[in-house]
């Protein structure tokens, strides 16, 4: 029998996505095979502490909002496995002796946007999911857009502005978005998920607030043009030769997809395949490649969309981890395209796998 792969799951997070991240880590872990992996979780809390051996099934039933510190009077086998990996708090030491591969189930800032991507590669262990480059191109949703446009993407039109700007020149900021955005408008963090900071503004009055709310959250702040249309998502899945699933829809059940309307309400819809043509099931897709490619991703990535009234395709944005509960669109577009959950799970790992070989047929010297 082959030797079990030593997982570590990382999960939890500094960013305003923390309990999204230990939700899908839970899923994630339960979906491990334990004939196949030794899963060892590593949680990070909110105030960026590393703590290897908390499950996130134990916070999610206990309603914890962060993780917390196993007692030292008692460490858990995944502890004395992790000794002496985890040192001044920051995984480094000698990991890659201690671990296989490494699944960084995190959202938002402080874990999808290249900082542990990069810490691994330092570590030199292969890990789930999307590089340096690639997670800090799809976190930014400014740089993100302009790639876009580069690789002749239909996006949407959009502005960009810096914190500074709108705290020292507020009415040269609200001109140019009345002139060449209108209302209704978005205003995004730039670096953010899961719909956290997010406002739709309708006329002039709300604009402040709406600004001031995605300044608390990042220095770069989006502000997008409202496009009437359908909101459809695609799962993508693979490296250098992705695969498309087919595409799902979401009906909101407030005004936009809101961090309430996802997780919170409970009444937003997901329809799984998407009541679309052919014809646009197959743009989707090729869409979603393109877009998978122009940001150099790997393993996994979400692609969203809106469909206008003319069945125009709008690209939206790329989430290159996804939610990864067992009842998050990712997963679920992938299940109703033939791939279960469980053999999801093992896809990204062995995808995980493939890439780190690749990476080190390239010379360092």
């Amino acid at each position: 029998m082959a030797p079990r792969l030593r997982v570590g799951v990382l999960f939890g997070g500094r960013s305003g996505e923390h309990q999204v991240s230990v939700a899908s880590a839970a899923s994630v872990i339960a979906a491990l095979d334990p004939e196949k992996y030794e899963v060892v979780p590593i949680g990070s809390t909110t105030d960026g502490r590393w703590l290897p051996g908390v499950h996130p099934g134990d916070l999610l039933a206990s309603g914890e909002p962060q993780v917390r510190c196993l007692p030292s009077s008692a460490p858990s086998q995944e502890t004395a496995l992790l000794a002496p990996v985890v040192a001044n708090d920051h995984p480094l030491g000698n990991l890659k002796e201690k671990l296989d591969v490494v699944f960084p189930v995190l959202h938002g800032p402080y874990g999808e946007d290249g900082t542990v991507q990069g810490l691994l590669e330092l570590a030199d262990v292969p890990y789930v999911g999307a590089g340096v480059l690639a997670s800090a191109a799809g976190m930014d949703k400014g740089i993100m857009k302009a790639l876009f446009r580069q690789a002749g993407l239909p996006v949407g039109p959009y502005l960009v502005f810096l914190r500074r700007e709108w705290e020292s020149s507020p009415e040269m900021v609200r001109r140019r978005i009345e002139e060449e955005l209108g209302y209704p408008c978005f205003v995004k963090p730039a670096n953010l998920g899961s719909s956290v900071g997010i406002s739709k503004v309708h006329e002039p009055g709300e604009m402040a607030p709406a600004m001031d709310l995605a300044a608390s959250y990042d220095r770069r702040l989006v502000v997008e043009a409202f496009i009437e249309g359908r909101e459809l998502e695609c799962s993508v899945l693979g490296n250098d030769e992705p695969v498309a699933s087919l595409p799902g829809e979401i009906v909101p059940c407030e005004e936009f997809y809101s961090y309430r309307a996802k997780y919170l309400a409970g009444e937003s819809r997901l329809l799984i395949p998407a009541p679309v043509s052919p014809e646009i099931v197959a743009r989707i897709q090729e869409l979603s490649i393109r877009a998978f490619k122009a940001i150099d991703c790997a393993g996994l990535a979400r692609v969203d969309f809106f469909l206008t009234p003319q069945e125009e395709l709008i690209v939206n944005e790329i989430n290159t981890m996804p939610g990864f509960t067992a009842i998050s669109m990712y997963p679920k577009l992938w299940e109703a395209s033939g791939i279960p959950y469980n053999e999801l799970v093992d896809r990204l790992i062995a995808l995980a796998l493939e890439r780190y070989n690749d990476r080190r047929r390239s010379r360092v010297f």
